[in-house]
């Protein structure tokens, strides 16, 4: 009998890598492969990466540096995804007992690639480069969460921000057919799943090969494939955020009432910088548009303190777009320099103490912003998924259309079932979350 083929992933980064490790891990299926829990037990060990945050590479150095010792086991190794395409075959420099080196536009070459790996080659590499017009599309995805599921629509970036990796290691951007979207929609919603979430580094960026749809309307055709309940989208980029998308969400019930619009500063002078090519007044324009829908629309964005030759008076002026705008949520991050972008040559002039002290200044207001959000939800009966268990509170943990945390009491000795909805009477609120009782 032939060895049994095994495999550990392990994955880091945002929603779009574990997505890229759904289609992996089905791709590996597909080849015979077995997905083991611990790596001792696997006989390819891979690691999907992600750049975007700081001494990421160095992280997945230390990580393989870690376990080279399995190598004499007869282990072998695979590194995919940013960090793979960023460091390339530098890789195999520093850590020779890897064997297989590959970026998220190369994955369509995977079945190829294992092929050799197995044939005995030591060193593989996929980088495609930023020409590459292939998208990643498989019907091998093992889709590891149980009640919502992921669609990539666009791949890539070209908006080029001066402190953002993302465009040299994920390449241009590239968008799959409408139907081709549409289809893995309706499979999705034919193997049970009530919502799915549409995702690109700019989302909203999406062009149709086919020049069917615009992005506002595949999400609207997406929000009517039966049996779909909800459809979220994430992340847009305020450059191709349009007024149809508002209007999408304010006609389509599936399409969630939540807009995750990434703003990074307050600041103009900062914002140039950064190669946003936007203005605090355009992006405070789109946010009008947003308040001004017939539904009650969350909102939450990225902001980045600390970035080089941002002043006192440039962190004042993202404070006051964070009070003007009043984000249910906000995901804040000290600057980090990353290899290959603008930003690397600049001064880093604001001292780490700083930038650590405005980081706090903003999460603290933030907090502020949210407990008044939040609080306005209690005596609402809100629809909720469910999503589990908090065993720490003995309640079901779900989450709202808005994509807001409740936590609530069920009263009965079964729990409901993962993925089902329920109304849900709010009582009480946290910042970051709601409390209720099931009605």
């Amino acid at each position: 009998m032939a060895e049994e083929k095994t495999f550990y992933l392990e994955t880091f980064g945002c929603q779009m890598n574990a997505h890229d490790t759904e289609k992996v891990i089905g791709t590996l299926f597909a080849q015979g492969y077995r997905q083991v829990e611990d790596e001792k037990d696997a006989g390819l060990i891979l690691y999907n990466t992600c750049s975007i945050r700081d001494k990421a590479e160095q992280k997945v150095f230390h990580r393989l540096n870690d376990y080279k010792r399995l190598r004499k086991e007869g282990k072998r190794f695979a590194v995919l995804g940013c960090v793979a395409q960023q460091e390339g075959e530098k890789i195999f420099e520093r850590a020779p007992h890897v064997s297989l080196v590959s970026g998220s536009a190369s994955y369509r070459k995977l079945p190829e690639m294992l092929a050799r790996l197995e044939a005995g080659e030591e060193r593989i590499t996929g980088l495609d480069d930023r020409q590459t017009e292939e998208t990643f599309e498989t019907e091998f995805t093992a889709r590891q969460n149980p009640y919502r599921a992921y669609i990539t629509i666009i791949e890539g970036c070209d908006k080029f921000c001066s402190y953002c990796v993302v465009p040299y290691t994920r390449g241009k951007e590239r968008s799959r057919t409408s139907s081709s979207v549409l289809d893995e929609a309706r499979r999705i919603a034919e193997s049970g799943y009530t919502e799915i979430q549409l995702l690109g580094q700019n989302v909203n960026s999406y062009r149709d090969p086919e020049g069917k749809l615009s992005f506002a309307d595949l999400l609207a055709a997406v929000g009517q494939v039966p049996g779909i309940r909800r459809v979220r989208f994430t992340t847009s980029h305020l450059r191709d955020f349009t007024r149809d998308i508002v209007e999408a969400i304010d006609s389509i019930p599936t399409l969630c009432d939540h807009v995750h619009l990434p703003v990074q500063s307050g600041s103009n002078r900062i914002l140039h910088a950064m190669a946003r090519e936007y203005t605090a007044e355009w992006y405070l324009e789109r946010i009008a548009w947003i308040k001004a829908a017939r539904r009650k629309i969350s909102l939450s964005t990225d902001i980045i303190v600390g970035f080089p030759g941002e002043t006192a008076d440039d962190f004042i002026q993202t404070m006051n777009l964070l009070a003007t705008v009043e984000y249910d949520c906000v995901f804040a991050f000290k600057y980090s320099a990353r290899p290959n972008t603008p930003a690397l040559v600049m001064i880093d002039s604001v001292a780490e103490a700083e930038k650590s002290q405005r980081l706090q200044v903003l999460l603290d207001r933030q907090r502020e912003i949210q407990r008044v959000n939040y609080s306005n939800h209690i005596g609402e009966v809100l629809e909720v998924m469910v999503e589990g268990v908090n065993p720490a509170r003995g309640q079901i943990a779900g989450r709202s259309t808005q994509n807001k945390t409740v936590n609530f009491a069920w009263g009965h000795a079964i729990a409901p079932a993962t993925g089902s909805y329920l109304g849900v009477k709010i009582t009480g609120a946290f910042p970051n979350s709601l409390v209720g009782v099931a009605v």
